[in-house]
């Protein structure tokens, strides 16, 4: 009976308990500081990220091998809340008046990405 419950417990599909990272690693554009990228950030937060159910914080190496590099970590409840996210930033881009299209503009002139990757943790 114990073997036949395990079975149908590991069968089950799992609960949808996932947030999903969004990792972007970035170097910094000659005369931007770091100050600079963190007060782009908290605005990007303030007025984008909270109603979108997206949260970002900058990490900082301590030990690494590239200490250049600063790390953003996106959050969102879910990938599907990352998806819909994702969508709303990407189609408001087409329009240069939209906070979106200025923040990029702002990310864009203080930083350059060198590469991206999402995770779902667990």
């Amino acid at each position: 009976m114990k073997k036949l419950l395990l079975a149908a417990a590991l069968l089950l599909p799992a609960p949808a308990m996932a947030n999903t990272l969004d990792v972007i690693t970035s170097t910094l554009n000659n005369g931007c500081t770091f100050a600079t990228y963190l007060s782009i950030t908290k605005d990007f937060n303030e007025s984008w990220g909270k109603a979108h159910g997206y949260s970002a914080q900058l990490m900082l190496p301590v030990h690494s091998s590239n200490s250049s590099m600063i790390v953003w970590v996106g959050t969102t409840a879910s990938a599907e809340t990352f998806g819909k996210a994702w969508d709303t930033w990407r189609t408001a881009l087409a329009n240069p008046n939209s906070v979106e299209a200025k923040l990029q503009a702002r990310f864009a002139a203080c930083t350059t990405q060198v590469s991206r990757a999402s995770y779902d943790t667990y």
